[in-house]
C-alpha cells in the first residue's frame, strides 16, 4: 500500500507528549490500543515506546497473536491508537503520511491483476505532479533495482510468487519513501526465494537510503536483516526487549549466520519470546488474537 496525501494531525488542543527519541523518523510514544468498550474492551497494546531512526533497519518479533500487526497498523496510521501517539518526522500521525510506503504479505491481493508490471509499479506516482518522463524514469529504476527488467509488460498472474512480491516492493520504491514498512513480506514464498528477497531488501535499503521497519515471525530473518530487533510480548503487549545485532552492514546468508554474534542474539531473542509466551495464559493469547482484527472501517 502507498499512502495518499499527508494527513498529519494539526490539532493544538491535545496535550503534547515528550519525545523519547528526538532524532527518530518514526516513533510511538506511550502507545496503547484497545478494541471494544466497557466489559468487552480488550487492550492489545499498552504503553509501547518505539523509535526508528534515519536509514535504520529494525525488525519487530513476538510470539503469534501478540499484537504485531496491530502495532504496525498504528505505526503507519492505518489504526488510531487509544492512547499515546505516533509521530512521523516529529508530527502527530492520524493517517498514513507521505514519505511512508507499506509492503504487505499477501502480494496477490496488493497487485491489480488487470495491470501490467510497470503500470502496477507506477500507481503511487499518479496524481503526484510528476511528469510522464519522471514517472517512467522512476518505474524503470525500480524495475531494474528488483531484477524485473524484461517483465514490464507481463500481468501479475504470469509471474511467480517471488516475482509478484518484487513488483510490490518495486511499487513502494518508485514512491521513493523515507520509511519502508513491511508486514511479513516473505512468509508466502519458498525458502530459497525468501533468502533472495531478504538480500534484495538489504541491497535496496542501501541504494535508496531508506529506513526499514519489518514485522516477522522468523527470528533468524529478524537477526539477519536488522540493526536492532524489537521484541514485543505479554497480554497486553509492550516492548520487552531491544537487541542490537552488531553484525555490520554487509550480510551473507551463510557467513553471517555462522558468526558467534548471530547465534548469541538469536538465542537471547528466542529465550525472551519463549519465556514471555510461557507467562501468558491461553485465554490472554486468545483475547489478543481476537482483538488483532482487520483494519477498522474508520481508519481506512
Amino acid at each position: 500500500m502507498i499512502p495518499g496525501p499527508s494527513d498529519l494531525s494539526e490539532e493544538t488542543d491535545m496535550p503534547s507528549i515528550e519525545s523519547t527519541a528526538p532524532d527518530a523518523i518514526l516513533e510511538a510514544i506511550s502507545l496503547t490500543k484497545a478494541y471494544g468498550s466497557g466489559d468487552r474492551e480488550r487492550t492489545i497494546l499498552a504503553d509501547v515506546n518505539f523509535a526508528l531512526a534515519e536509514q535504520e533497519f529494525v525488525c519487530v518479533v513476538g510470539h503469534s497473536g501478540t499484537g504485531k500487526t496491530t502495532l504496525l497498523r498504528c505505526l503507519t496510521g492505518l489504526l488510531s491508537p487509544t492512547g499515546g501517539e505516533v509521530r512521523f518526522r516529529g508530527q502527530r500521525v492520524s493517517s498514513p503520511p507521505e514519505g511512508l510506503a507499506i509492503v504487505f504479505q499477501d502480494y496477490s491481493r496488493s497487485l491489480l491483476p488487470w495491470l501490467t508490471v510497470e503500470r502496477n509499479i507506477g500507481l503511487p506516482l499518479e496524481g503526484k505532479g510528476i511528469s510522464r518522463a519522471g514517472q517512467a524514469e522512476r518505474i524503470a529504476h525500480a524495475v531494474a533495482a528488483v531484477g524485473l527488467a524484461g517483465h514490464e509488460r507481463k500481468l501479475p498472474h504470469e509471474l511467480s510468487g517471488g516475482m509478484q512480491q518484487r513488483v510490490a516492493i518495486a511499487r513502494a520504491l518508485a514512491y521513493q519513501p523515507s520509511v519502508l514498512v513491511m508486514d511479513e513480506p516473505f512468509a508466502s514464498v519458498d525458502a530459497q526465494t525468501r533468502a533472495e528477497l531478504e538480500d534484495l531488501t538489504l541491497q535496496l535499503r542501501e541504494e535508496y537510503r531508506t529506513s526499514v521497519l519489518l514485522v516477522t515471525h522468523d527470528v533468524d530473518e529478524a537477526v539477519y536483516l536488522s540493526d536492532r530487533v524489537v521484541v514485543i510480548g505479554g497480554a497486553p503487549a509492550s516492548v520487552v526487549r531491544v537487541e542490537e545485532t552488531e553484525l555490520g552492514r554487509r550480510r551473507d546468508q551463510i557467513e553471517t549466520k555462522m558468526l558467534p554474534r548471530f547465534a548469541e542474539v538469536r538465542a537471547e531473542i528466542l529465550r525472551e519470546i519463549r519465556e514471555r509466551s510461557n507467562r501468558t495464559t491461553p485465554t490472554e493469547l486468545l483475547q489478543v488474537a481476537l482483538g488483532d482484527q482487520p483494519i477498522e472501517r474508520s481508519a481506512r
